[in-house]
């Protein structure tokens, strides 16, 4: 027995047409895969980097300026009110204090004002009245300097003794004593300067055994006086 083939599974019966579907499947699949524009990344970060500098613009800053105060407005005019004074003023009559009488004019006696001594050393040289010895107190005044200067000589040349110690050592020259003959006749010693110590004390000493003399006076009144003079000390 020949077996019979079923009509409905015969699966060439429409193999014409899956065909075609699937033609034009392939050909549509194809279209859109031309079509499709494939765009670089890079193109889209140029893009997003410009629109981000347009946005990042600078933005001006505005400074607001303060507005001055206005002026303050103008004082209120002062009104004066001038007020009617009706009252009646008695007027003062003023009588002269002059007189007739002829008045006495009294002078005033000038007032003598007492000058008060002021201590001050004058130098010997300017001195009005010089100290002296009590030995030049008759002399003329014209020689009472002469007469001062060989008495202290004298007193020197008399008083005077060499320090051993500068003999031994060789020590010589010339002292200048510079000393005050006070108010009272004192003897006071305010400098001295020369070559060694010994040769200052000794002359120091010689001068403070000066006996008390006359002061000096000035317009009259007793003044300190001053005085410098050498001590020549020198080995033979």
């Amino acid at each position: 027995m020949e077996p019979k083939k079923n009509p409905k599974a015969d699966l060439t019966r429409n193999s014409g047409l899956y065909f075609a579907i699937g033609l034009a499947l392939v050909m549509f699949i194809t279209w859109r895969a031309i079509e499709w524009k494939k765009y670089d990344k890079s193109e889209f970060d140029v893009a997003s980097t410009e629109m981000l500098e347009d946005l990042e613009e600078d933005i001006p800053i505005t400074q607001q300026l303060k507005q001055p105060p206005p002026p303050p407005p103008p004082a209120a005019p002062e009104i004066i009110e001038v007020v009617e004074d009706e009252e009646e003023v008695e007027e003062t009559e003023i009588e002269s204090t002059e007189t007739d009488q002829a008045e006495e004019i009294v002078e005033v006696e000038e007032v003598e004002v007492a000058e008060e001594p002021v201590d001050v050393d004058v130098p010997f040289t300017v001195i009005e009245d010089k100290p002296m010895f009590p030995d030049c107190k008759n002399v003329p005044k014209s020689q009472q300097f002469q007469c001062f200067k060989e008495n202290l000589d004298k007193h020197v040349r008399k008083n005077f003794r060499y320090p051993e110690a500068a003999q031994e050592m060789g020590i010589q020259g010339r002292v200048y004593v510079q000393f005050r003959i006070n108010k009272d006749g004192s003897i006071t010693i305010m400098n001295t300067r020369g070559p060694d110590k010994s040769l200052e004390d000794e002359a120091k000493r010689i001068i403070n055994k000066l006996p008390k003399l006359i002061p000096g006076k000035q317009r009259g009144r007793p003044t300190s006086v001053t005085f410098a003079y050498p001590i020549v000390f020198k080995l033979n």
